[in-house]
């Protein structure tokens, strides 16, 4: 298994970037639920004191039970973290690119705020994102965008889940959080227990499509997707 380093984070903070942010989305491409985006922020001034945390990698190489295990202390170690989310909805409203860019932006001025991030103070914010496509600037300043005090300057890296700590702490939180909610869900109400997303978390299982099949769809499944 591949070991995150703090690498990308210091080339950045030698840039003059004072907070640095890793993203990475879950959910993409589930069939019900939202996207969500996780933000782990760090602070450029702490990076020489600060070590990779124990256990930390690509929540994809992760047991369930494992990401459960630390996510708390990957909450603890960056100066402030946040999960954006796109609802089900949104993402058959705006597609799931422009969708993605919402949920981050929301992570993003949620992580800003919690760090007392303001825009006359100078504070220059530099992001790392997971993958090869900048989703996150192209849905700055549009008309659905929430207010971010400090846009971010955004470098795009492939498998940055693998080797970037901020992107693999982002990563592991962002999917503890939404299969927590997709197990919320699924109990919520009688109607979606066919659905099991409980087990699948909204993703495409035999036995999801099934339901779907049998059952149709709920409030809570992406419609302009191919769901059977």
């Amino acid at each position: 298994m591949e070991h995150p380093t703090l690498d990308e984070e210091r080339a950045l903070a030698a840039q003059g970037y004072d907070v640095i942010v890793g993203f990475d989305e879950v959910g993409r491409g589930a069939l019900a639920g939202p996207v969500m985006v996780g933000a782990a922020a760090v602070r450029a001034r702490d990076l020489d004191a600060l070590a990779v945390p124990d256990g930390v990698a690509d929540s994809k190489l992760l047991t369930e039970h494992r990401r459960e295990a630390i996510v708390d202390d990957l909450q603890r170690w960056c100066a402030a973290y946040a999960v954006g989310q796109a609802s089900n909805d949104e993402i058959d409203e705006w597609g799931i690119s422009h969708a993605l860019g919402i949920a981050a932006l929301r992570a993003l001025a949620e992580a800003e705020r919690r760090l007392g991030v303001d825009r006359g103070a100078g504070c220059r914010v530099g992001a790392i994102l997971d993958g090869p496509n900048d989703y996150i600037t192209k849905a700055l300043d549009t008309f659905d965008a929430p207010d971010v005090p400090v846009p971010a300057h955004v470098i795009c890296r492939v498998k940055g889940d693998r080797h970037c700590a901020t992107v693999s702490c982002a990563a592991v939180i962002a999917k503890v959080t939404r299969d927590r909610l997709m197990v919320e869900l699924a109990t919520a109400d009688p109607a979606y227990a066919p659905y099991e997303w409980e087990r699948n978390k909204g993703y495409g299982s035999a036995a999801h499509r099934r339901a779907i099949a049998e059952h149709g769809v709920t409030p809570l499944h992406r419609r302009t997707w191919h769901l059977v």
